[in-house]
């Protein structure tokens, strides 16, 4: 599972490798990502234009029955096994409310070491990584609403990277990685023709211990 990742801020980045621009021309500073945080995703527009906009959104899809943005610490990832049904994430899944997350890197507990090591893994070419998702824009209870995602994940046994993921015996999970060429078919798809992206990624991606602290986004 991915609980902290790096989102793409930059302009040239987003613009490059996902076709959106921001309102704001002036990008936030890079940073790590963790759960309940602020982080872009790519949707279509609702006005049925078929164009993209890119939204922050809380990184933890929020359902019409959470009560506070704390509910989103338990659903940042959605199992494609069970997305279609359970009562957090089938609201998305059923409505055709899926999106891209834009992210340089994600991180990931190796454990080859004896304990826990943080790991960065990314495409090999250093490209940006578009992770599906869904989405979902909630109301607090003060009537203000607010936009909320999770990223999609599938089991990755036997995958060259994620196998030294995680620690030993349990379940290895990656997110759902895109080839560029698939975004806008995973957008614009029907609902039952999307399971066909749940499936491990094929392009080569390289993993390696991540030298700095953390930094995180304020």
């Amino acid at each position: 599972m991915c609980s902290n990742y790096r989102p793409v801020t930059r302009t040239d980045h987003l613009l490059t490798f996902f076709g959106v621009e921001r309102d704001s021309k002036e990008a936030p500073p890079e940073a790590d990502m963790w759960p309940l945080g602020l982080a872009p995703f790519i949707r279509l527009h609702e006005d049925g234009s078929g164009n993209k906009v890119i939204d922050d959104g809380h990184f933890g899809l929020l359902p019409s029955f959470a009560k506070e943005v704390v509910y989103g610490r338990k659903t940042y990832n959605a199992r494609s096994e069970t997305v279609h049904q359970l009562p957090s994430f089938r609201e998305s899944w059923r409505k055709g409310w899926r999106c891209i997350v834009p992210a340089e890197w994600v991180y990931e507990p190796c454990y080859e070491t004896g304990k826990a090591v943080r790991w960065r893994v990314q495409q090999a070419d250093g490209t940006p990584m578009g992770i599906a998702g869904i989405y979902k824009r909630w109301r607090d209870p003060d009537g203000a609403l607010h936009w909320s995602f999770a990223m999609l994940t599938v089991n990755a046994a036997g995958h060259p990277v994620y196998e030294r993921m995680h620690r030993p015996g349990d379940e290895k999970r990656m997110v759902v990685i895109l080839d560029r060429d698939q975004y806008d078919l995973w957008l614009t798809c029907r609902v039952d023709e999307a399971k066909i992206f749940f499936r491990q990624w094929q392009g080569e991606l390289k993993a390696l211990p991540d030298p700095l602290p953390p930094r995180r986004a304020r």
